[in-house]
């Protein structure tokens, strides 16, 4: 795919970029080179490669979850200005 300068206009009008005319005669090139690099990396067989998310191994260290604080729903409602039903009560938002 080859980049001009009314599709880096267009580009840049998308991304909301204000962009001089110098500025998008220098732009197009560099966006042609860029397009070319990824067109190379296409041509790469990566039939027999796993994807992978990182290029260490990292592993999730895993915890079962645990209740450590339950109980104290009426210690917890003492602080709320308001409360109703166990709950805090809050300001209807919504006319």
């Amino acid at each position: 795919m080859s980049v001009d300068t009314a599709t880096v206009r267009h580009i840049a009008r998308l991304a909301r970029i204000a962009v001089s005319d110098a500025e998008v005669e220098a732009l197009a090139p560099e966006l042609n080179n860029i397009l070319g690099w990824v067109e190379q990396l296409q041509e790469v067989d990566v039939s027999g490669v796993e994807p992978m998310t990182a290029v260490i191994p990292n592993h999730l260290r895993l915890r079962e979850d645990q209740v450590t604080d339950g109980g104290i729903r009426d210690a917890v409602l003492a602080n709320a200005p308001v409360a109703e039903h166990g709950f805090f009560a809050v300001p209807k938002v919504i006319e």
